[in-house]
């Protein structure tokens, strides 16, 4: 039947993944490749890493006007021109001979460095994505023009130029206005590689409105109300049934031109529809295409009908190369079924991750950054904030990996000085609370984070926090209760072990007072400390309206 139309012996092809646990991890992606992931266990893997374009990433923060804070935090910075590539380059003799050739050429060569650095810190995880794909999965790259030919060369070695499917353009914009003389660039590329032969593809379609439903089907059948339109039932490129008859209905037609069906699919398709048959006005039989059986245009390599996002957009988290929840879905839909694990290793704001999630994928997210880690997990459980109990098995359903679990955990981290590794003042502020940590470091008399608070429609308060490892005494907590006081903030939040809070300290917290009792009529500490063992069993900052609490985060539209 014609391209775009449902086949009426389709069958839907079934999932034979098994039901994962959906997993965040917070750290490098190349560790969680060798480390925690099964060879051939994933069913799509989509990556959007930097481009080695040498700029800042940020996760916006509701900005607040506070002299010492900072409201916009860089959490993603592009640095690979700082990587050290050595160590990945021998690694990837030992894998893959032809690919560290390649790479050794590029390095001696009028190639930059940061290029040859991005490259082979690239190539090395891509090869350990390869291994971790299923016999039937897929891998789309997203890049740019600054390396997508030098990476479709890497890929070629890694997967194969065999298994090369397509270079899609996602054509984001309608165009800018450059200051420098050159054509608009308006295009990203997606490279899209199988594993094998067999892989899982979906053909998508386009959709089509109302209107153009018309156009094309322009008749409606008396029989029925369908709409359709009609196509040749003879067709002069079928040679071989020349001269050859038909009976149609019970007609007998002879063709001077050859027959698109023989007599067997003729009577099958008229037992399955009496009324397919259109008779032109001089007796020659067509076939119907209806209305109601057309999945709209098949989706090519150029898709220019999904824009990039607008910095007004719902979907919008404020982080910068954040792309729309439509290009995922389409990715997602294409090369993958119901059930099945999607990975995503350059995770970002989580993108791949909340579509999977919609789409009732398992999923695998990883990113180097504990922000991107907490703006995922705050995203998804924000997809569907109205319904509380939804919420907790959503909550349930993902493990989260790379940060503390336990006590005995969290005490570790706090005595770490592990480089490269998350704070423990960091983990505290930014992953346990929602807050935002202080990058003025000015140690006692000062704090550490903040949250925010949407009193009213008009009016947000502000939550100072302060966290302590060890070394605790009143005089600490007296000094934090002063900063508290100066900076006219509406709440402290004090956090430390069970084990170093005294009786004078809960003494002194009391002193301070409540938040608004008169308003609310209950009882709400203005300095409450809160223990770690406390955070790792779910308590939070305790305040009168939780659902209006803590909007630090910028936060999509719910769906």
């Amino acid at each position: 039947m014609d391209s775009g139309f449902r086949q009426n012996d389709e069958s839907e092809v079934k999932s034979t993944s098994k039901a994962v646990k959906n997993r965040l991890f917070y750290g490098d992606c190349l560790d969680v490749l060798k480390n925690s992931i099964d060879d051939e266990s994933i069913d799509l893997i989509y990556i959007d890493p930097p481009f080695n374009s040498k700029r800042n990433y940020n996760v916006l923060f509701e900005s607040i006007d506070m002299s010492d804070t900072k409201a916009q935090k860089e959490a993603f910075a592009d640095t690979w021109s700082n990587v050290k590539y050595i160590d990945q380059l021998i690694e990837i003799q030992d894998l893959n001979l032809d690919l560290y050739r390649f790479l050794k050429t590029l390095d001696s060569i009028n190639v930059s460095k940061g290029a040859v650095s991005y490259l082979t810190t690239m190539a090395l995880r891509i090869l350990y994505m390869h291994r971790k794909l299923k016999p039937t999965g897929s891998f789309y790259l997203h890049c740019d023009q600054t390396m997508s030919h030098y990476l479709k060369l890497v890929c070629d070695m890694i997967f194969g130029s065999q298994y090369f499917q397509r270079e899609i353009m996602w054509k984001k914009t309608l165009g800018h206005h450059l200051s420098k003389k050159s054509f608009d660039t308006m295009l990203d590329t997606i490279l899209f590689y199988s594993r094998s032969d067999n892989y899982i593809f979906n053909q998508q379609f386009t959709s089509i409105d109302d209107e153009k439903v018309i156009k094309k089907f322009p008749y409606v059948e008396e029989e029925t109300g369908r709409r359709f339109t009609h196509r040749q039932l003879e067709q002069p490129q079928n040679v071989g049934s020349k001269g050859e008859t038909r009976i149609i209905q019970g007609k007998t037609i002879k063709t001077e031109q050859g027959w698109r069906w023989n007599q067997e699919t003729i009577d099958r398709r008229l037992k399955e529809n009496p009324y397919l048959i259109y008779w032109t006005s001089t007796g020659r039989p067509r076939y119907k295409l209806y209305a109601d059986e057309y999945l709209g245009r098949k989706i090519g390599a150029l898709w220019d009908d999904i824009p990039a996002l607008s910095s007004n957009d719902a979907e919008r988290l404020g982080y910068d190369t954040q792309k729309p929840e439509a290009l995922l879905e389409r990715i997602i839909k294409a090369s993958s079924d119901k059930s099945d694990i999607i990975a995503d290793f350059f995770c970002g704001c989580g993108t791949a991750v909340a579509v999977a999630q919609r789409l009732n994928r398992c999923w695998i997210g990883v990113d180097i950054s504990h922000l991107a880690v907490r703006l995922i997990h705050n995203r998804l459980l924000n997809s569907i904030c109205n319904n509380n109990e939804q919420v907790r098995k959503l909550k349930d359903s993902i493990d989260i990996d790379g940060f503390p679990r336990d006590i005995a955990s969290a005490h570790e981290l706090a005595v770490s000085t592990k480089k490269g590794r998350i704070k423990f003042q960091d983990w505290v502020i930014e992953f346990m609370l929602d807050g935002v940590s202080n990058p003025k470091k000015v140690g006692d008399g000062g704090y550490d984070g903040y949250l925010t608070i949407q009193r009213d429609k008009k009016k947000k308060d502000v939550v100072l926090i302060e966290v302590k490892s060890g070394n605790i005494d009143l005089g600490k907590l007296r000094m934090f209760m002063h900063v508290v006081e100066v900076e006219k903030a509406t709440m402290g939040v004090f956090v430390c072990f069970a084990d170093q809070i005294t009786k004078g300290m809960r003494i002194e917290a009391l002193k301070a007072g409540y938040y608004d009792q008169e308003a609310f009529g209950t009882r709400f500490p203005n300095v409450q400390i809160l223990t770690v063992e406390e955070l790792l069993e779910g308590k939070t900052v305790a305040h009168p309206n939780p659902a209006m609490f803590n909007v630090t985060f910028k936060k999509a539209t719910s769906r």
